[in-house]
């Protein structure tokens, strides 16, 4: 009694076909070869010939998708089963063996070893290649194969359960490419070239490339986007960022006392989240730069000492100047009492004591000037001098560049 559960007549395939050409193979030939008996076909070259529209091969296999129709039946074109013409729009089909041998040996022994003899007149495979196929497909399905095609002499489409070889997988891990982050890429690329029924001649390799570029796309991602940290009251920057600082000449001392500085303005600001080790390398290049210009230089203001002196770099700016050099040490004295008085505190005396001395040497020229004004009055000459004084004059008392 036949079983509910089997409500059609089974496939029955032979274990060493299935074992030799694939399983996908055994099942597909196994039905061509059934086609081929009860239908009406003509014959050619010694081999039947019979149309089969697409739609009769969606009919005849439910059980693949079109996409996996044309790739079983291009992997047994591929190894010379069967032969494929077309006349326009027609597709006809046929299994490479003569109509005089065992036209229903497929079909009949379920058993034992199927003998499938091409012929020889006709211009495909040779036999010879069934035996590299059926290493090719055990080498395939223990994944130890690099070239893992789904075909040997062709290319096919990428099966619905496709995954990459352990070969391809040793590839993407000597490139440092974690297998996790491989074994996530598999379903989109498996969807991706299904969807668009392309065919090549090793997937494995495709899929390498494709596991590459993800993995540089999303090297160059996290170098963009720094994982963020949180702001908090005990931040710290990390080791790397103290060492790039370090290695820049920065002192240790120097970013310790910094960080609760940077710490303090962050949080009054509100900031909780972000990229802080790259924004305290910034600050703490800004800061440094600043400290290593004015390296040396007091800032702190303080009152005249007694015994005060200008620096020498004080006197060559007033030689280049012009102004006398004894008549600005005659100063120094009037200069320090006056300021001791005052008791006002300054970070710099020395651009006080510029200030003073261009004043007292210009009251000085015009001094000089007015005497030789007075003198040309009483004179029919006026003298050559007094246009040189004038413009010394008002260099002098100029003093916009030190305000």
């Amino acid at each position: 009694m036949q079983s509910s559960l089997i409500p059609e007549r089974p496939l029955v395939i032979s274990p060493t076909l299935a074992a030799t050409i694939g399983l996908e193979e055994a099942v597909m030939l196994h039905v061509f070869s059934e086609l081929m008996a009860y239908s009406n076909g003509r014959e050619k070259d010694g081999l039947k010939w019979v149309e089969l529209s697409q739609d009769t091969l969606v009919e005849v296999f439910p059980f693949w998708a079109a996409i996996d129709i044309r790739r079983v039946a291009n992997s047994l074109q591929n190894i010379g089963l069967i032969l494929v013409e077309e006349e326009g729009e027609q597709h006809f089909y046929a299994i490479n063996q003569r109509l005089s041998g065992a036209q229903n040996s497929i079909s009949e022994g379920s058993s034992s070893k199927p003998s499938v003899q091409p012929d020889h007149s006709v211009p495909a495979r040779q036999p010879e290649v069934v035996e590299p196929r059926s290493n090719m497909k055990a080498s395939a399905r223990e994944e130890h194969s690099v070239f893992d095609t789904g075909s040997v002499n062709g290319a096919s489409y990428i099966p619905v359960d496709w995954q990459p070889g352990k070969d391809w997988i040793k590839q993407c891990r000597a490139q440092n490419i974690p297998e996790e982050f491989v074994h996530k890429l598999v379903p989109g690329f498996v969807l991706y070239w299904r969807e668009r029924k392309q065919s090549r001649f090793s997937w494995g390799n495709a899929f390498y490339k494709f596991v590459l570029r993800e993995w540089r796309n999303e090297q160059t991602r996290k170098g963009m986007s720094e994982i963020e940290t949180t702001m908090s009251a005990q931040w710290w920057p990390s080791i790397d960022a103290i060492t790039i600082l370090e290695n820049s000449g920065v002192s240790a001392a120097f970013i310790e006392d910094a960080v609760p500085e940077f710490v303090l303005y962050w949080r009054e600001r509100g900031g909780e989240n972000g990229a802080w080790n790259t924004r305290f390398i910034e600050h703490i290049r800004r800061q440094w730069s600043k400290y290593s210009a004015t390296l040396g230089l007091d800032s702190q203001p303080r009152i005249i000492a007694t015994d005060w002196q200008p620096s020498a770099e004080c006197f060559d700016i007033l030689r280049l100047a012009e102004i006398d050099e004894d008549f600005a040490r005659t100063k120094v004295k009037e200069f320090v009492l006056y300021w001791r008085d005052t008791q006002q505190a300054y970070a710099s005396w020395n651009t006080r004591f510029l200030q003073y001395i261009k004043y007292q040497w210009a009251r000085q020229l015009e001094s000089s000037a007015n005497v030789s004004v007075n003198n040309a009055n009483d004179q029919s000459l006026v003298g050559k001098d007094s246009p040189q004084i004038g413009a010394a004059y008002q260099r002098f008392t100029d003093r916009s560049w030190a305000e």
